[in-house]
């Protein structure tokens, strides 16, 4: 029986060793990216609405600063760890890198289950955690953003304390704030643009059409809708979405017609459910993962396909719209299968390349309209994917191999300028 090692900052090593030994490239480019260059952990007291006090732990991980300052979300989940952070802060540096955008890749992380707080909880946890690692952040040191349970309003408050503390204007210090308070046009669903654009450039690559093929998506918070909007949009057709309940646990809808995802996107806010959405039935778990449609769009948590499940799969094609949704004994398994998988690297993109619109309009004081955003994020994100796939074509290796490649090669020549080994 395989054992499948599901900590993700060994197996993001693993790859960057074996990546390294492809690229010929020495043990010092290992060293020197294998851990973030440093790591903050911190006890958050909140006062909570019964008057007495909680401590939270969070975490802050500043990878590798060799291309510009370091970027990446904040998450509030109860599974948050230190591993995990560190993980995510290393896929950040190498999404940067396949970007081409100036950052370097940072990430954060507070063990909480955010539905359990008030909205007053939540706030005072936000401003707390910034008060802990303002002196650390900056417009040209870290700049966080939005991830998992994260959004607007949060940043809003973290952004807003940044500034009383610094006593500063440096709006440029998060991303992903509300449009009115600086943040940029397109933003919110600039991850799930960015999915639907790489998704239709694999399909071309693979001689197939966007228009009329089928597509499963797991997961449907702020990624998960936007990329199933967006792929629909562009003439896609979602067939099935799953999602997690607290006490449900796992459950999916399908309808072979093709979803309204508009229509879902309401009825879900509304009824925090997807469930009894008109035209559609309820599937199992594993009739979700063994659905034959063209693409599967695993848009939730890490290691969502795994050993458990990944031999049900039938989809023609997976776009990785979460951070490390496949296992590497999953990832080996679809690829013996011939499945070709676009990487979360690439794939989830988009999210980072707005935040960088967004660094660069507060840094400018000057703030673009909504279409050309979204033209220059399908600008980045098709050279970005090219990149990849020239790549792949040249040492005959799957996408996700081609990507590592492309990115680690690229800070090592930067490290090596910069004279860093």
């Amino acid at each position: 029986m395989t054992v499948e090692e599901l900590n993700p900052l060994k197996n993001v090593q693993k790859i960057i060793k074996e990546t390294c030994k492809n690229l010929n490239l020495s043990e010092s480019i290992y060293k020197l990216i294998k851990e973030p260059d440093r790591v903050i952990e911190v006890n958050i007291p909140v006062k909570m609405d019964d008057g007495s006090i909680e401590v939270f732990k969070g975490y802050r991980s500043q990878h590798n600063n060799t291309l510009g300052p370091t970027k990446g979300g904040i998450r509030f989940h109860q599974g948050v760890n230190l591993d995990e952070v560190k993980a995510l802060s290393i896929w950040m540096t190498f999404k940067c890198a396949i970007a081409n955008i100036p950052f370097g890749g940072g990430k954060g992380g507070i063990i909480v289950d955010p539905k359990t707080l008030s909205k007053g909880e939540l706030e005072r946890l936000s401003r707390g955690y910034v008060e802990k690692l303002y002196e650390v952040l900056g417009e040209d040191l870290d700049i966080p953003a939005p991830d998992v349970n994260t959004n607007a309003q949060i940043i809003a408050w973290m952004a807003d304390e940044y500034n009383k503390l610094s006593r500063e204007n440096a709006w440029g210090t998060f991303t992903g704030k509300p449009v009115v308070l600086n943040g940029s046009k397109g933003r919110s669903e600039a991850t799930g643009l960015g999915i639907a654009i790489v998704l239709k450039e694999a399909l071309k690559k693979l001689n197939k059409s966007l228009n009329n093929s089928s597509i499963a998506v797991q997961g449907f918070g702020n990624v998960g809708s936007n990329a199933a909007l967006c792929i629909e949009n562009l003439g896609g057709k979602v067939v099935s979405v799953a999602e997690w309940h607290r006490e449900k646990g796992f459950y999916a809808i399908h309808d072979e017609r093709g979803l309204n995802i508009e229509k879902l996107i309401s009825y879900f806010n509304e009824k925090g459910t997807l469930l009894g959405f008109a035209g559609s039935s309820e599937i199992k778990e594993e009739e979700f993962w063994s659905l034959p449609v063209d693409v599967l769009v695993p848009a939730a948590l890490e290691n969502s396909i795994n050993i458990n499940n990944v031999d049900l799969i039938k989809a023609k094609l997976i776009c990785e719209g979460a951070n490390g949704p496949l296992t590497p004994v999953a990832d080996d398994i679809l690829k013996r299968k011939g499945i070709e998988v676009t990487p979360d690297i690439l794939t989830n993109a988009g999210g980072v390349i707005v935040s960088y619109f967004e660094w660069v309009q507060n840094l400018d004081n000057y703030y673009w309209n909504e279409e050309h955003v979204k033209e220059k994020e399908e600008e980045f994100l098709v050279d970005a994917f090219n990149n990849v796939w020239s790549m792949k074509e040249k040492f005959n290796c799957n996408m996700r191999n081609a990507a590592y490649m492309y990115a680690i090669k690229k800070l090592a020549e930067a490290m090596k300028y910069r004279g860093w080994y």
